[in-house]
């Protein structure tokens, strides 16, 4: 038999649109959003946006923080400040109502300074010492962003330090007066996916062209990257080469510069404190006459392993039908655990060696608890728990006694009349699939509903409060439900597995298998029904849209990937190869192109209404993707309401302002079709 091949890629009557600045695309852009804002930015839309951006600018949300040092600090926006302030308090004065915040950098200040649009995007300070910082600061919201080194003390910055021109950079502090840093160091220093290949040394004062390598990778990996744990007695510098996106390799740098392989496999994730190495397998372990489940979590002396002296691990958590790994996290001498029982949270803290758990009580059922913070120097924790219908507490305590709440966000719209229900579908192979529905207790039969998903990347959906959401659906009579499809991670490691390259298709049966549940449980109706995602769930969005069309009457797809003939080619998109499969594959293009949007299009199908958004300023999933398939669709006698933000990077909006936009552009839109 004849090995399958990969046709020759089609001529694009539309490849021009990938020019994400061109003139000619631009000019496209505003000529589509133009009849667009026309049709939906008037009194009702003014009215969605002003309650959207009251609850994303009000001063009474929760200002969540990290220790370092004896301070708390925080980044906060507001509609005074909606670029930004960097601040910090004390503990003390933060458990008051108005606590007394020193401001470390004004962005908003800055950007009008220096006339550019700045949007922040974190800063590395350099601990225990904290008297520098590596400022990253994004241009619109891109990924990309520039470096620049800020002196914490006279709350300047140093222009003579370490300054990095605009790329997808990775740096990290060594000691004060050297980094480590992977970033565009000129030809051949990036991979297919437009990340560092190459981490070098950088020490004060040197050109950075004469920085040290101490790694390289190959131009088909995703990454690579170090980092330097500086907790005394423990230091240590590591590597990791991210073959793909779910496989690393890493190591350890030693001060001779030999690189010593930790030898675990590498669709594990790892981490490391003081002498423990905690070792998350994503698929069966064997490890001599021991085998350890996907999903669980193992333990070991890091220096026995690395050694090779270890030949069984203990084992922390163990998942089983319903109870599943969420994340950890650690303080000094204890570890946080938070896992998800049927997709509500539970959280114990735990003592390394023994590994006895004991429960953190009054955590409420169908909620969400996260581990907003930890002192790996202390024994401080901070935890954040919401539900849909109850807005975020912030409990604060050491994990060597009880927590209580310092803080809680507003109620932002009224859930007295709502009610949360979980209920199960049941997707074409059997699986049953949980999915959330947030309701109206006096409902007199089938309403408008919007129906969310993501589906990829091991990324987990999980109850939360949505005060925009709340304000702008809920209040207003809609329904909300929340699918726990596939492709997440939310039963584990094989909830996610199972549905990647050619198991794609699971995602969108589960997807499809909740909407049709919600209309034979008489929640909703087909032409009542609305679903919405981004980014990976843009591509759920079109896949509904050209395979399951007769299932809903409006879907919004944001930020999407849509081409998946040419997603690799784009931007980061080669860096998803191992969650969708290689296009130029035959092999996989065979499974690809049953289900890719771009191609799926069809002149005689009846679509459901279509908004599409997308960012220009996206620097990881390429605005081309929106644009391309709206052309397609027109050309194919559909209509697209169209909508492009000419900032916003891949969230698709810069600063609250834009997300109210957005989100008023969103629920009017919703609001107007499904009657």
């Amino acid at each position: 038999m004849a090995e399958p091949s990969t046709p020759a890629e089609p001529v694009d009557p539309h490849l021009w649109l990938e020019d994400v600045t061109g003139e000619a695309a631009l000019d496209w852009v505003r000529a589509h959003n133009e009849p667009t804002l026309t049709e939906f930015c008037d009194d009702e839309f003014e009215q969605f946006r002003a309650e959207a951006l009251e609850v994303l600018d009000t001063d009474a949300r929760i200002p969540y923080v990290r220790r370092r040092g004896e301070l708390l600090y925080n980044f906060w926006r507001d509609a005074a400040n909606p670029r930004g302030l960097w601040r910090r308090t004390t503990l003390e004065s933060y458990r008051t109502e108005n606590p007394d915040w020193d401001v470390i950098l004004d962005l908003d200040a800055l950007a009008a300074a220096e006339d550019e649009n700045w949007v922040w995007a974190g800063a590395a300070v350099i601990e225990p010492e904290l008297t520098r910082a590596l400022v990253c600061l994004s241009r619109g919201g891109a990924d990309a962003v520039v470096v620049r080194e800020f002196d914490m003390a006279t709350r300047t910055f140093n222009d003579q330090g370490f300054v990095v021109p605009e790329a997808k950079t990775d740096v990290g502090w060594a000691d004060e007066d050297t980094v480590l840093i992977g970033t565009d160091f000129g030809p051949g220093s990036l991979t297919d996916s437009g990340y560092p290949r190459i981490v070098k040394r950088w020490r004060r004062g040197q050109p950075l062209e004469q920085a040290e390598t101490v790694f390289s990778g190959a131009h088909t990996d995703v990454s690579v990257g170090a980092g330097v744990d500086r907790t005394p007695g423990f230091e240590r510098t590591l590597v990791v080469r991210s073959l793909d996106f779910h496989n690393r390799e890493r190591y350890e740098l030693t001060h001779d510069n030999e690189l010593i392989r930790i030898d675990v496999p590498t669709d594990a994730s790892i981490s490391l404190h003081r002498n423990w190495l905690l070792i998350r397998p994503r698929t069966e372990w064997l490890i001599g006459e021991h085998s350890y489940p996907a999903g669980s979590l193992l333990a070991a002396d890091y220096d026995e392993f690395v050694s090779g002296a270890v030949d069984h691990l203990d084992v922390v958590f163990t998942p089983d039908e319903h109870t599943f790994l969420d994340s950890f996290a650690w303080t000094k001498d204890r570890l946080v655990l938070v896992t998800l029982c049927d997709v509500t949270s539970r959280v114990q803290i735990v003592t390394p060696g023994t590994w006895e758990r004991r429960d953190v009580d009054g955590l409420e059922p169908n909620t969400t608890t996260v581990v907003v913070a930890a002192d790996t120097l202390g024994d401080e924790i901070f935890l954040d728990s919401s539900g849909f219908d109850r807005s975020s507490r912030l409990l604060c305590g050491s994990v060597h006694g009880e927590l209580s709440q310092v803080k809680s966000a507003p109620e932002m719209f009224d859930a007295a009349g709502l009610s949360v229900a979980q209920h199960f579908a049941t997707s074409a192979d059997g699986t049953r699939i949980p999915y959330f529905v947030v309701g109206h207790r006096d409902s007199s039969g089938p309403g408008k509903a919007l129906l969310g998903g993501y589906g990829g990347f091991e990324h987990s959906s999980l109850p939360g409060y949505g005060g925009v959401l709340g304000r702008l659906w809920l209040s207003r009579g809609g329904t909300y439900v929340l699918a726990n499809i596939r492709g997440g991670g939310e039963y584990g490691p094989a909830w996610h597995t199972q549905a990647t390259r050619e198991g794609r298709h699971l995602v969108a049966e589960d997807f499809a298998a909740v909407a049709t549940d919600l209309v034979d449980r008489g929640i909703t109706t087909v032409d009542r029904l609305g679903a919405q995602g981004g980014s990976n769930g843009g591509l759920l969005m079109g896949i509904m849209l050209t395979r399951y069309p007769q299932l809903f009457g409006a879907l919004v797809c944001s930020v999407p990937l849509l081409d998946m003939r040419r997603y690799h080619k784009l931007l980061a998109g080669a860096s998803w190869m191992a969650e969708y499969g290689d296009p130029d594959n035959p092999e996989d293009w065979a499974f690809i192109s049953e289900y890719s949007p771009y191609q799926n299009i069809s002149a005689d199908a009846h679509y459901p209404a279509l908004l599409m958004t997308t960012s220009t300023r996206d620097d990881r999933v390429h605005p081309g993707h929106a644009r391309k398939m709206t052309a397609a669709l027109e050309a194919a006698g559909h209509s697209v309401r169209y909508y492009e933000n000419i900032e916003g990077g891949h969230a698709g909006a810069a600063d609250n302002s834009q997300a109210a936009f957005k989100a008023a552009l969103t629920y009017t839109f919703l609001h107007r079709v499904l009657r």
